[in-house]
């Protein structure tokens, strides 16, 4: 029994629980949850002990969280995303080497990662690990889970329910009753008003001006330029008297 005992060791203490559980990020980041997608922060200084692992993400809905098995092996039919979430209930998709996640985090460093932003290969059975869009709001739970080969060595907690947007029912739009509308209404009228007035005053000013214009002509006429003819003057000459 002596030579079995080491390999006896690591089944009786099971899987490594780790901390912390994963969390949606704190970087001011816009759209952190979609209606398809959300991003978590990276595991950084949680899988230090494991450098020959692959670290996987494990997605689950709420519900069914607690009946994964940790022993079902990723981009296996138990475990593809494109059966996600019936019959399948739960994927593993991110799968990362340590390297992947240095500790400690670089400075500036943006360390997320968006769970569901792949849309090519959602439907693309021979990549069963895909990062694929989530296919409804949740809530979902999720958990990091590092394997060495085919074997779990360790995880962390699954995280606290992640719900996703929704878009608005038609119902919910408001109508031309609602206040909002109502007052936008009222800011168009004044618009229009204001922008009426300023016509006519436009309009107002032309026909002055144009009035104007032809009284000046009628009341004033240019003088007519007089021309002044230069004569030269003959030197006059008294003539003789006449012989009688």
């Amino acid at each position: 029994l002596l030579p079995l005992l080491p390999l006896l060791l690591p089944a009786a203490h099971g899987i490594a629980q780790l901390g912390p559980r994963p969390a949606l990020t704190q970087e001011q980041l816009e759209g952190v949850t979609t209606a398809s997608t959300f991003v978590l922060e990276q595991p950084r200084c949680v899988f230090e002990e494991y450098g020959n692992a692959v670290i996987w993400l494990v997605v689950a809905l709420d519900k069914d969280a607690s009946n994964f098995n940790n022993s079902a092996g990723p981009g296996t039919p138990e475990t593809e995303f494109q059966s996600f979430p019936d019959p399948v209930r739960a994927y593993m998709t991110l799968n990362a080497t340590l390297g992947s996640y240095p500790c400690p985090k670089p400075p500036g460093d943006i360390t997320v990662l968006r769970v569901g932003s792949e849309t090519s290969c959602a439907q693309d059975v021979s990549r069963p690990t895909c990062n694929g869009p989530l296919p409804g709001p949740g809530p979902y739970r999720v958990k990091f889970l590092a394997l060495e080969g085919s074997v779990p060595v360790a995880e962390t907690a699954w995280s606290v329910p992640i719900t996703l947007r929704t878009a608005k029912s038609p119902s919910s739009i408001p109508t031309t009753g609602s206040g909002h509308s109502a007052g936008m209404i009222a800011i168009t009228a004044i618009l229009s008003i204001l922008f009426a007035i300023l016509l006519a005053a436009l309009v107002a000013m032309l026909v002055f001006w144009g009035s104007d214009s032809c009284g000046g002509s009628s009341a004033f006429s240019k003088p007519e330029s007089v021309t002044v003819r230069r004569y030269n003057t003959h030197h006059v000459y008294d003539q003789p008297a006449a012989r009688l």
